[in-house]
């Protein structure tokens, strides 16, 4: 028998596909300038990166969706596999489903069997404790840990959490645990405040999660009876603006995630500063409406796609992405001016 989490991550994941978009994460707002001249070959492009004490081949990862019950037990190990064919690192969902019962363990585990060498990342919520945070690390072989805030789709989701006393709960998870930690937005952004807060209390890297991509408020919204706040669907910081606001946060590690649905969007978000990219509902839907095969070409033609854009841009890697020209909309300039922003 499904327990009611279990029915829960089935459900996310088929409205997660049902309210799929283009992206709204605010890429349009950002324009490069071409390089008609770059002087470069595309062997000569490097897409390296070190994230949280791992290097990266692709600077990109299948970010956290799943994991819970029989039908994500199938995904995961099927993004396992993708994970494993294109090299790229792989986060599951929020295994605190597995502390409670037990049984939903291998829709967890099934990840490491499938792709015993490759960078995994485990995921649980801000409320779980040290210990059980270990626990998921240890279950799952994790090499980092996503630990994500999450409080709209909470207040929104029917059977959410109603208090939020985080702070000093995330600080013994970090000092506790055996590997890095990265606090993760959910869909909502993040604001630079947020981000010093979560620097002072020694996280290895944020994931700024931000909105224009998967949204919980109206995924948990739907599952109300009377889908009476709607409105929270408009709520948050994009990911273009939330990685503005990490700008004025040095020596934090940060994960560009929402919305992200192409090569050239990870490329602007490399531009902005983001050590490494999540991406989610564009491989899960792909995945579900087309396979495995299909995917893991999607992911290797976007390798392809990132490099043709660095050498398009005559830049051999992301640190000299970053010192290219860009134009900015007209709304993103007065975003950065009212936010006192660079």
């Amino acid at each position: 028998m499904i327990n009611r989490q279990s029915h829960r991550k089935d459900e996310h994941v088929s409205l997660a596909k049902k309210f799929h978009q283009p992206s709204q994460a605010g890429f349009m707002d950002l324009q490069f300038i071409p390089n008609g001249l770059p002087e470069l070959a595309v062997d000569n492009v490097n897409l390296t990166t070190t994230f949280v004490g791992h290097k990266l081949d692709v600077p990109f990862y299948i970010e956290a969706m799943t994991g819970g019950s029989p039908y994500t037990e199938k995904l995961n190990r099927q993004l396992a596999q993708i994970a494993k064919d294109t090299g790229v690192a792989l986060a599951l969902g929020s295994a605190s489903v597995a502390l409670k019962d037990p049984s939903c363990s291998q829709s967890f585990t099934v990840a490491r069997a499938v792709n015993p060498q490759g960078m995994i990342l485990g995921n649980v919520g801000a409320g779980v404790s040290p210990t059980g945070a270990q626990a998921v690390i240890n279950l799952i072989q994790a090499d980092a840990l996503e630990v994500h805030i999450n409080v709209v789709q909470e207040l929104v989701m029917p059977e959410g959490d109603r208090n939020f006393h985080w702070l000093a709960n995330l600080q013994k998870i970090i000092e506790t645990v055996s590997v890095p930690v990265i606090v993760k937005e959910v869909g909502f952004g993040l604001d630079q405040q947020t981000m010093e807060r979560l620097q002072a209390i020694g996280v290895a890297a944020v994931n700024v999660g931000g909105s224009g991509g998967t949204n919980f408020a109206q995924i948990e919204n739907f599952r109300r009876p009377r889908k009476e706040l709607d409105y929270f669907k408009e709520w948050g910081l994009t990911t273009v603006q939330s990685l503005y606001e990490s700008h004025n946060v040095p020596d934090l590690q940060i994960v560009a995630a929402g919305g992200i649905t192409n090569p050239l969007e990870i490329a602007k978000a490399l531009y902005l500063g983001a050590d490494a990219v999540g991406i989610a509902s564009e491989i899960l839907t792909n995945l579900i409406d087309n396979g495995v095969a299909a995917t893991v070409q999607m992911i290797n033609d976007w390798i392809y796609g990132l490099q043709a854009i660095f050498t398009a841009l005559g830049v051999h890697n992301i640190t000299e992405l970053r010192k290219r020209p860009v134009i900015l909309s007209p709304n993103l300039e007065s975003y950065l001016r009212q936010r006192q922003l660079h």
